[in-house]
């Protein structure tokens, strides 16, 4: 993979970039504070992948979160700027704000990697959760720069009998490392939870701390290794250590987008979404 270093001009803009996202999300964190003590929190979509938008969008709404993070499924990254306005006013009605969208794949391949890019500008967004190819980084470098849009990279614990391309924050961190700072992670903790079963135990908090300054997002889940499923936050079985993971974030002064993600009983998880919700508000607050 070719690095290039940042020129002067380019690194003003990507400092500037991140005081903008800094900003965006300091005014997102006030909306939410009342419910996550300065957190902002809202759905992975992926959650409600049997509905469709308005239905997912009225399950976010009773569960009291006000963000969310779309997948292709709800939204299409090929849409119309009619159809992406459409969706855009559907969600004002829910009042739901759309705040990142993923997990895309990004190749060396430009043209299409702006499209994302320009999808991602339309929809209103700061974040794109990514699985890109070693060789996209330099285009990414670019569109990063221009759009002050950040990619974060998505770990997808194993697969199969082996490991995700970015399975950790320490591969994620050498890759991205000399490359622009809006480029870094989107953990997630189900996924690391999950690498237990290829026999390495990666801690989330500590995967966390690993990345710092270029934690952008979080897919906040548990993970219960032995039935291999998800279980909600604090069940028994899970080993997700919430409280432990929050102050993490607040350690690297993290200002990015949490989703709640929940990937068993797709037919309808809302009972076990609202644990984690009411959960997660509990812990926040004790965090303080």
């Amino acid at each position: 993979m070719t690095q290039l270093p940042l020129s002067r001009r380019s690194f003003l803009r990507t400092t500037a970039a991140l005081a903008g996202v800094a900003a965006f999300c300091r005014d997102s964190a006030a909306d939410n504070a009342d419910d996550f003590d300065g957190f902002t929190v809202g759905i992975q979509s992926y959650t409600f992948r049997k509905f469709a938008l308005e239905q997912a969008l009225k399950r976010t709404q009773e569960l009291g979160l006000k963000y969310a993070e779309f997948y292709n499924g709800h939204i299409k990254p090929t849409s119309t700027p009619e159809a992406i306005a459409a969706a855009k006013k559907l969600c004002s009605e829910y009042g739901i704000t759309p705040i990142a969208f993923g997990v895309e794949r990004f190749t060396k391949n430009h043209d299409a990697n702006k499209k994302l890019f320009d999808f991602a500008a339309a929809l209103g967004i700061k974040y794109l959760s990514a699985d890109p190819d070693p060789d996209s980084f330099d285009s990414l470098d670019k569109l990063c720069d221009e759009s002050k849009i950040a990619i974060a990279i998505h770990p997808h614990g194993p697969q199969g009998k082996g490991k995700h391309r970015w399975y950790s924050a320490d591969v994620i961190l050498k890759a991205v490392k000399d490359h622009n700072p809006l480029i870094g992670t989107c953990l997630d903790t189900g996924h690391l939870i999950r690498m237990e079963q290829l026999g390495e135990k990666l801690d989330p908090a500590d995967q966390v701390r690993k990345m710092g300054d270029r934690n952008f997002g979080i897919h906040l889940k548990d993970h219960d290794n032995k039935r291999k499923e998800d279980v909600p936050f604090g069940d028994k079985t899970g080993e997700l250590d919430v409280p432990g993971v929050l102050k993490a974030l607040k350690e690297v002064k993290f200002k990015g987008y949490i989703s709640i993600e929940y990937e068993a009983n797709p037919d309808d998880p809302s009972a076990d979404v609202k644990k984690c919700v009411a959960y997660l508000k509990d812990a926040a607050k004790k965090l303080g």
